[in-house]
């Protein structure tokens, strides 16, 4: 598994200082528990660090085989992903705020004819538009959307350790699930058939977390 920077740097904090809370940890990079908390997830759920409450956190020696590990290497995003949320790129800015909280989710993502990827949509995009003086149900979502190649996309196949990986170094709440095909000009295109957010990341620690009380 490759860690990102910051991963790193609480690995090595981990292995110098164990035990060792969040609190500490954060103290040292002058972050907050919040900041770090998908990142110790993250850490945790590999096998790397071991959480005891009330303790802290241990560095775990790579050469023992956890048991935890062993289930996410063998968990994929098709495993996990959910429906996707999509809405088309004519819509109005305002139909898809109604579309994002009736819904409840984080962000929407843009299709066009069979489902093709267009775009994507965060609540922060959003926001940013109803802040200012934007004709809100005049305007296309299209104008706002983040679009290719921005997009931070998943696969049904790829590991979900290395989605939830994406989702904290890109700091987005939902990556798209696609299928990669080429079009009849001879494209490559991407059909969205699900989404991957932190929900789900959410649901696999407790799933991973449910191999202890077995």
């Amino acid at each position: 598994m490759e860690f990102t920077e910051r991963q790193a740097r609480i690995v090595e904090i981990v292995k110098n200082s164990s035990p060792i809370t969040g609190e500490q940890i954060a103290a040292k990079l002058d972050l907050t528990r919040a900041t770090l908390r998908p990142d110790l997830t993250i850490l945790t759920m590999a096998g790397v660090l071991e959480a005891r409450p009330r303790v802290g956190y241990f560095y775990k020696d790579k050469k023992k085989t956890s048991p935890y590990m062993e289930r996410l290497r063998q968990l994929r995003v098709g495993d996990f992903k959910s429906l996707p949320i999509s809405i088309r790129e004519n819509i109005s800015i305002y139909d898809a705020i109604v579309t994002m909280f009736t819904q409840n989710v984080g962000s929407l993502t843009v299709v066009g004819e069979g489902q093709t990827l267009r775009g994507m949509v965060s609540r922060k995009d959003l926001l940013k538009s109803a802040l200012g003086k934007t004709d809100l149900q005049q305007v296309p979502v299209s104008i706002i959307m983040t679009r290719m190649p921005n997009i931070i996309m998943t696969t049904a196949d790829e590991p979900v350790l290395e989605a939830a990986r994406k989702l904290t170094l890109h700091q987005i709440d939902t990556l798209p699930v696609v299928e990669a095909f080429i079009d009849e000009k001879g494209e490559e295109r991407y059909e969205v058939i699900g989404r991957f957010t932190k929900t789900n990341v959410t649901k696999l620690f407790v799933q991973i977390g449910s191999l202890g009380a077995q």
